[in-house]
């Protein structure tokens, strides 16, 4: 196998710092600024474009570890000098592209897709960007590194995944999530996993804001976003949606957004196969903003003049109840070379959303339905056309908020006026009631 190189960079193209990969740094020393994951790409060069798409379509979803991952299967774009003993993987990736044919009906759409992100082990799309940072840790620790833990900040579902990895991989993780903040379901799985989890009296910023404080000590590892590695991880998504659809690109993908470091991620993605010939064209991005935490929308109505964090208000989107986002300077270069779009969506309208599209077959956690409820409003504004390609990224399985869901349909939900209520109907335990009230039900 030929081998490759890639290094973390400052993304300020005037700043000429990198540094390797083993290295234990999250900004620039010089200038503060977030770095990248470059790589060799004139060596990755020497593959032509549909030699790559053979290579990947090769290993996709096979049984040759750690190949058959939807990540490592990409191991050269991803993290190409780790050694194979190093890499934590559960096999995340491979997701099905569910074809959303009755819910593209309901909104005036002919060839809508929902990438079910969700549909991984601990439930969500942090398990892509997971996979190479506890993997890129474990090789750090068998080269002498001595970290003594993991650490993130999280609004669940970040927590979950760093929990899941470090315990296959035998590395302690600290976690620090927002009391009462997060779901039920979401709080269990660190637990579950044996993280060591610390639920703080703020909301995620004031988590994030202690998190990078003790990330200063090397002894602690940082897994949340602002480390470059997660990127890497997740920007396999893009290869994968054209992958799944005969290498074909779509004219629009949606994206929950509250960190921003996923829309960075499918970005970098899309530009890494055009530069390596794989596709010539790319698509429009929308970042799909709740609209109690919506910076990014915000600095989008201005132009990106500037960016000024918030105070994020509650949402029932918690995972992207997020004011002051840490990948925002590396997202909004990428959503302007995108000529891209960002969106808002209330409280009423993502969860009216959400629950119109469980009626057509999905489950959809609620940031999801932050997304679905932007492309039904870009779709009735004429933004997005009928015939359109769409991808609606769904970030998380419904099943890790059911009280969410829950309270949909008793009518409970703050803001929300439930359309599609759907209650239980309490009978006797006979026959002839039965039968009456299924007479009565789908006549």
């Amino acid at each position: 196998m030929p081998t490759y190189n890639a290094w973390f960079e400052c993304i300020d193209p005037t700043c000429n710092e990198r540094f390797p990969l083993t290295e234990v740094v999250y900004r620039c020393p010089r200038c503060e600024k977030l770095l990248k994951v470059e790589h060799e790409i004139e060596a990755l060069k020497h593959r032509s474009g549909a030699a790559w798409m053979r290579v990947f379509d090769d290993r996709y979803m096979r049984t040759n570890f750690p190949y058959g991952s939807g990540v490592w299967g990409k191991k050269e774009w991803v993290y190409p000098h780790i050694d194979d003993e190093s890499i934590v993987s559960t096999y995340e990736g491979g997701s099905n592209l569910f074809m959303a044919d009755r819910f593209g009906e309901l909104i005036g759409l002919d060839d809508l897709w929902i990438k079910q992100c969700g549909n991984s082990h601990t439930g969500s799309f942090k398990d892509l960007g997971m996979t190479v940072l506890v993997s890129a840790v474990k090789e750090m620790i068998r080269q002498g590194a001595t970290i003594q833990a993991v650490i993130c900040a999280s609004t669940g579902d970040t927590s979950a995944s760093l929990a899941a990895y470090c315990a296959a991989a035998g590395i302690p993780a600290v976690v620090l999530l927002p009391k009462n903040k997060i779901s039920d379901a979401q709080l269990v799985q660190p637990l579950a996993n044996g993280a060591h989890t610390l639920a703080l009296d703020t909301d995620f910023d004031g988590c994030m804001e202690i998190v990078q404080k003790l990330s200063a000590d090397t002894r602690f590892y940082l897994a949340n976003s602002i480390n470059p590695l997660r990127i890497e991880g997740q920007k396999t998504i893009s290869v994968e949606i054209v992958q799944q659809d005969d290498w074909q690109v779509p004219d629009w993908i949606i994206v929950p957004s509250g960190n921003l470091g996923n829309i960075t991620a499918i970005g970098l993605g899309f530009l890494m196969m055009r530069e390596l010939g794989l596709i010539n064209t790319l698509p429009r991005l929308v970042a799909a903003q709740a609209e109690s935490a919506n910076p990014l929308y915000l600095s989008y109505k201005n132009g990106f003049t500037d960016f000024v964090p918030t105070q994020a208000d509650f949402t029932q989107a918690t995972a992207i109840q997020i004011g002051n986002p840490v990948s925002a300077p590396r997202a909004v270069p990428i959503l302007q070379t995108f000529d891209g779009i960002v969106e808002q969506a209330s409280e009423h309208e993502l969860s009216q959303a959400a629950a119109m599209a469980d009626k057509t077959g999905l489950f959809s956690c609620p940031q999801t339905g932050v997304a679905l409820a932007v492309v039904k409003k870009l779709a009735e504004g004429g933004v997005i056309h009928q015939n359109e390609k769409v991808i609606v990224i769904s970030t998380a399985t419904g099943l890790k908020f059911t009280d969410f869901k829950r309270g949909y349909h008793q009518g409970v939900l703050p803001e929300v006026l439930p359309e599609f209520a759907n209650q239980p109907v309490e009978l006797k335990g006979d026959y002839k009631s039965v039968t009456s009230a299924i007479s009565g039900l789908i006549n």
